[in-house]
């Protein structure tokens, strides 16, 4: 019997990258095993950036959504929907790229030059310009949260 690993895949790093004319773009060669790395991409319900992650990472939204106190059950329905009916599967080309959806590059103003950031369970794609107007705040948070954990 094989088991299923439930081990989180964790991406780390921050790489800036261009975006090509056909929205095409290189995920981070360490990211990727080679050609045909299957990811599906979905805008942020909430923030200006789109979220890359392969099919396992993209279940566990579902019992997110589930597992809200707040929300009622027509809500949840609604949520999970929108969210999955936002997610476009993507696969890797030769050289590690991506094409992705114009409605998305629209939500998260991707043009040109963009950032990949790495997560736990996925990876970050930002326009440069929204990046660096979150990046200190972003420090700020994580100087934040260091004092209260006592690192």
């Amino acid at each position: 019997m094989v088991q299923e690993s439930t081990k989180t895949t964790i991406y780390a790093g921050t790489f800036p990258r261009s975006l090509d004319a056909k929205k095409r773009v290189a995920i981070p060669s360490g990211w990727v095993t080679g050609e045909g790395d299957e990811f599906h991409v979905v805008p942020h319900p909430t923030e200006r950036m789109l979220m890359i992650m392969k099919e396992e990472e993209l279940g566990k939204w579902e019992q997110k959504f589930q597992a809200s106190v707040t929300l009622n059950a027509q809500q949840r329905r609604g949520a999970i929907r929108a969210f999955y009916a936002s997610a476009r599967a993507v696969a890797t080309d030769k050289q590690g790229r991506i094409l992705l959806p114009d409605s998305h590059c629209e939500w998260a103003q991707l043009d040109g030059e963009v950032v990949f950031i790495g997560s736990p369970g996925r990876i970050e794609i930002w326009s440069s310009g929204i990046f660096q107007a979150t990046e200190s705040a972003n420090r700020t948070a994580l100087q934040a949260a260091a004092e209260e954990s006592g690192l």
